[in-house]
């Protein structure tokens, strides 16, 4: 085109230009002997990421690579307000209203139950046609989007979260006939769209970057394939898609994973003879990480949305929704959700970040990066479409999501991931400003995160040594879950010298439950299956052993005697390491 800016060669005359094996020769030089490959770092995707690159890595990518354009001339600072099952949600559309006053630019609502959602009560209280709100649900959203327009609205500004394929949803036929007149509705609507895909959904359960972007892609592709017909065609499908993701810690992968999302979605698009250039008005949507979030040391966790609202928008997010760092223990309240919405805004006031567009252009590392995220993630594409797509090949999408979340516990529990505050650089000093008690027992508490097996236990320890203090005649089983077992005995492993690690005689079998044992007196680490456990937990709360709606908590607490008999009756085996007491296990894993 005429009118494209040309790039202009940058030299610097004075400087003798140095090849990759120069720079190589320097780097073994300054090691003084030691191998290169040490300097490498082995990501969990799997790449191998070098110490260092030089320009003929661009000329590997086989073109130069191009800035890319994201869909908003300005990224949006979004929070997001979780409203209730059976609540109108009016206490939240005011706080809503009240951080739009306060910085933010668009308020997004995950409601449990958006039958009950005073859709009348939110449009007096917010313009809709002109305010950008989001909304997430999994059922009803047809209902919702007419009840929305029936207030008066002729128009609406931001998107519908309703996935029925990423939520498993029952009667999906009837949810994409549903879908497909909500597509209908909004049609004409540019500033609202209609189909958000749930991607942070597979994020916030471990998958690895190259997961998420192959989800995404296969998810895409179902809804392509199935909402068009005779009234809605697959351009009108592609304009009303937004995707939105999740966050975590690791800076240039996240960051990097944006980058890779919108050069995959203009291949996508080309793959139903859509234009390339479409993928430019992808609308992405990144919030923090609930996967990365920790109730040890909890104040890393302002540092770590703070990484991960900065990686979102230097990949070239159009909307950004920062979580409170003590949501996990916390209900809502006025300071952490400040300190959320604040944080964007000082990232863009202050630091600058908007008046960049793709920041990370023209970076060798960035650049490859990109290229090789984007590839590795189509190759999965390809693998899930060849298995059936979406959604047939679910069952495979499943079980690449747990490898990939059982691989980072792992990780985790050996030390090789570090999770600051959680299983290293401990707070040995900490003081919980919340019950552990009642956080292990409330149906709230996030168990799907990747420090939720530490936590539980050291959780469980502290409720021993506060126990045994009082001096109680009580006592309280606690269930650590079912993948605590190997993390168990490789956390304490790791906690002992090298001279002390002997092999451990009897480990947990495959497929028990870490249980841990407690009274005023002793801790006592123990295993059995989940049939065990369940009998047990059904007896401790004296409910029916044939009533099916029973579901055993993760703390059970009762008399002293009653748990030793059942302990006793149902057969738990305890759990022992060679030269230590359950006393001193319990003493390291918690670091003291």
């Amino acid at each position: 085109m005429p009118d494209t800016p040309q790039p202009t060669p940058v030299s610097f005359s004075e400087f003798e230009p140095l090849t990759t094996a120069a720079w190589q020769e320097r780097i073994r030089r300054d090691l003084k002997g030691a191998d290169l490959a040490s300097l490498e770092w082995h990501t969990p995707e799997g790449f191998t990421v070098q110490p260092f690159y030089h320009r003929e890595a661009l000329e590997n990518l086989g073109q130069q690579p191009v800035p890319q354009a994201q869909g908003a001339p300005t990224w949006l600072n979004v929070p997001t307000y979780h409203v209730p099952a059976a609540d109108h949600g009016h206490t939240l559309i005011d706080q809503a209203a009240d951080a739009l006053a306060r910085g933010a630019d668009g308020v997004y609502f995950v409601l449990a139950d958006a039958a009950t959602f005073d859709v009348t009560y939110l449009s007096a209280r917010l313009p809709l046609a002109t305010t950008y709100i989001g909304y997430s649900l999994k059922s009803a959203g047809l209902d919702l989007v007419q009840r929305l327009l029936a207030t008066g609205a002729t128009t609406l500004r931001g998107f519908l979260q309703y996935d029925p394929i990423t939520n498993h949803t029952p009667n999906l036929a009837s949810q994409l006939s549903e879908l497909r007149q909500v597509l209908r509705l909004t049609r004409a609507m540019p500033q609202f769209r209609g189909l958000s895909l749930h991607i942070d959904n597979f994020g916030n359960c471990g998958a690895t970057a190259t997961q998420q972007l192959a989800f995404a892609l296969s998810t895409a592709a179902a809804y392509l394939s199935e909402l068009s017909d005779a009234e809605l065609s697959v351009v009108d499908v592609a304009a009303t898609m937004q995707v939105h993701v999740a966050i975590n810690p690791s800076y240039f992968i996240e960051l990097t994973k944006l980058r890779a999302l919108r050069r995959l979605w203009a291949t996508l698009l080309h793959a139903y003879q859509l234009p390339p250039a479409g993928a430019a008005s992808l609308t992405i949507f990144a919030s923090t990480a609930s996967w990365s979030k920790t109730t040890l040391d909890s104040h890393t966790n302002l540092l770590r949305v703070t990484t991960e609202t900065m990686a979102a928008v230097l990949g070239g997010a159009d909307a950004v929704s920062v979580g409170t760092f003590d949501s996990l223990y916390e209900a809502p309240n006025e300071f952490s959700a400040r300190i959320a919405r604040n944080l964007p805004i000082i990232l863009r006031e202050e630091s600058g970040l908007n008046r960049v567009a793709d920041p990370a252009a023209g970076s060798y590392y960035l650049e490859t990066l990109t290229d090789e995220l984007a590839r590795e993630a189509w190759s999965l594409f390809q693998r899930i479409q060849a298995a059936g797509g979406l959604p047939s090949a679910t069952r495979l999408v499943v079980q690449e999501l747990h490898e990939a979340a059982q691989a980072q516990f792992r990780r985790i529990a050996a030390g090789e991931q570090v999770v600051v505050g959680t299983n290293r650089f401990q707070n040995a000093q900490e003081q919980f400003s919340f019950n552990p008690k009642r956080l292990l027992r409330s149906k709230e508490f996030d168990t799907t995160r990747a420090t939720y097996p530490s936590e539980v236990l050291r959780l469980a320890t502290v409720m021993h040594f506060q126990r045994r203090e009082r001096r109680r005649k009580r006592a309280a089983v606690v269930l650590l879950g079912p993948h605590t077992n190997q993390h168990i005995m490789e956390s304490f492993m790791r906690t002992l010298p090298k001279e002390e690690r002997p092999e451990l005689a009897a480990a947990h079998p495959v497929g028990t439950l870490s249980v841990l044992f407690s009274s005023p007196e002793e801790a006592t680490l123990m295993y059995a299956t989940p049939e065990q456990f369940n009998a047990f937990a059904r007896t401790i709360c004296r409910v029916d052993p044939e009533d099916p709606s029973f579901a055993a908590p993760t703390l059970l607490s009762a008399d002293l005697a009653t748990l030793q008999e059942a302990v006793q009756f149902f057969g738990f085996q305890e759990f022992t390491v060679n030269g230590y007491s359950t006393e001193e296990v319990l003493a390291r894993l918690q670091g003291k």
